[in-house]
């Protein structure tokens, strides 16, 4: 039997998939790791996590599956985009990583709008914001002078991964087009961008495609991970657009809601949609892109609230069932870093409104539930504003899809009929994509009709739909009162 793997390193974990040639799933195996986050809206993550994770996955694989490393003909891996390191000469990382959610360039992200923000957009597709790896490397060179001098190349993280694997420097373009670095018109490293980060297109990687093969498992990695010596490793992609492509959602009009780390809803179109609120991408699809919204803290938050105060996520979503909608008048914003869309506001934060002595943790519980859920409705109202329509149906993804209670919430807020399947996970998508670049598929479409199972379906109940969107009203009307205190402070 030919065996796949994939690889993924989200917000705070990595998983790992073994599917074979049949597009069953073998094996699976996750690893979280920690975010340093820091008073001044620092998020910051270690490359030595990413590499300790990475070599207790494929070891994992290797344990649980029994499989002979020999007969996994392929690996691929994917990462939360534009998440970067500098490195020196040799390649080695010279410190922590930044993390995409890191608020610290808002000052550069500021005056790189006012004074080019019209040139960006034209070539970039986007609007300058802290997310992006163009004001974080300004950031860095002006308040960490000496550790920008001494970068002589930019690691995304997967390809800081993948490089550990092959000694192969290189990136794909759904990445490249994640940076703020890169001409989305003429697909190419743009030296004026760099210019305005004080680097050049030289310290950035070769561009690929997601499905080129660039290089082999070397005798040190296979060493290290259990996995064989020259093993294909794909170029692979960002974690959303495998997210997507594990979904089944490779034609026009396909929807997808996105439920991990940060949320998105993703609608399929066969061209870039530009707007200041939306994140554009390409597909791993050629001539698709899923241009969509972005909430930055979805089940982040959650994985927050549990950290903080406590418990376990069975038993937390047990209690906040008993809870009926609203959470009694408790509210949750789910702006732990600041938000995207229809915001593009790094100053909001996040807040608990109208707690009473009568609320219990099972209210907390429930309101950061359905918080994430308005949010994702704020989302989808603004998509429905500029004329994409999400439709009726959407497959949801990410890790709170195995949530039945989030799921029915989400389904009922939005007011749609969600797809759950057996996985989305996007180390899926990694594993199907290097089955198609290897020719174990032969197409995107067979690799869906034998990797992708529906799971169960979740409708949306009418009644809680209407609630919802009285709650939403009261939801919009809290954002707005406190937005104005929350820049008041900075």
């Amino acid at each position: 039997m030919t065996y796949l793997l994939g690889i993924d390193f989200g917000g705070g974990a990595s998983k790992a998939t073994l599917l074979d040639g049949t597009g069953k799933i073998v094996a699976q195996s996750t690893v979280e790791y920690p975010t340093l986050y820091t008073e001044d809206g620092g998020c910051e993550q270690s490359p030595s996590d990413w590499e300790a994770a990475l070599l207790c996955n494929t070891r994992e694989i290797l344990q649980k599956s029994g499989v002979n490393p020999r007969d996994i003909v392929g690996v691929a891996l994917d990462s939360a985009t534009h998440t970067f390191l500098l490195a020196d000469e040799s390649f080695r990382p010279l410190s922590r990583a930044i993390h995409w959610t890191d608020t610290r360039s808002r000052a550069e992200a500021d005056a790189l709008q006012r004074e080019k923000g019209e040139e960006i957009f034209s070539k970039t597709f986007h609007k300058p914001d802290t997310i992006w790896t163009l004001p974080q490397l300004l950031w860095l060179r002006r308040n960490q002078s000496e550790l920008f001098r001494r970068g002589r190349y930019v690691f995304f993280e997967k390809d800081y991964l993948r490089y550990l694997l092959t000694d192969v420097y290189a990136t794909d373009y759904i990445e490249a087009e994640g940076s703020m670095l890169f001409n989305c018109n003429e697909m190419q490293w743009d030296g004026e961008l760099c210019a305005l980060a004080g680097i050049t297109p030289a310290m950035l990687p070769p561009v690929k495609n997601p499905t080129d093969i660039v290089g082999s498992i070397t005798p040190k990695a296979a060493k290290m991970t259990g996995l064989a010596e020259g093993t294909a490793v794909i170029c692979g992609t960002t974690d959303t657009a495998l997210e997507v492509l594990a979904s089944g959602a490779i034609a026009k009009g396909d929807t997808t809601v996105k439920l991990a780390t940060a949320g998105r809803i993703c609608v399929m179109t066969e061209e870039a949609r530009p707007d200041r609120h939306l994140v554009n991408y390409s597909h791993v699809v050629k001539g698709l892109w899923y241009p969509g919204t972005a909430t930055k803290a979805a089940a982040s938050s959650y994985r927050w609230y549990r950290d903080t105060f406590g418990g376990d996520y069975a038993e937390m979503d047990q209690a906040a069932a008993e809870v009926p909608i609203g959470a009694e008048g408790l509210f949750y914003h789910p702006y732990l870093k600041g938000e995207l869309t229809p915001y593009a506001d790094p100053t909001l934060c996040a807040s608990f409104t109208g707690m009473r002595a009568t609320h219990t943790k099972a209210h907390f519980s429930r309101a950061v539930l359905e918080g994430v859920a308005l949010s994702l409705l704020d989302s989808k109202a603004y998509l429905e504003s500029i004329g994409i329509r999400t439709g009726k149906t959407a497959t949801l993804i990410g890790g709170g899809a195995k949530s039945p209670l989030w799921s029915q919430i989400v389904a009922d807020a939005l007011g749609m009929e969600l797809r759950i399947t057996q996985s989305s996970d996007s180390s899926l998508g990694a594993a199907m994509l290097a089955g198609v670049a290897l020719g174990v598929f032969k197409s995107f479409d067979e690799a869906i009709k034998l990797a992708i199972k529906t799971e169960r379906t979740v409708t949306p109940i009418r009644e809680n739909t209407e609630k919802y969107q009285k709650l939403f009203a009261k939801y919009k009307k809290i954002q707005k009162a406190l937005a104005e205190i929350y820049r008041e402070n900075q």
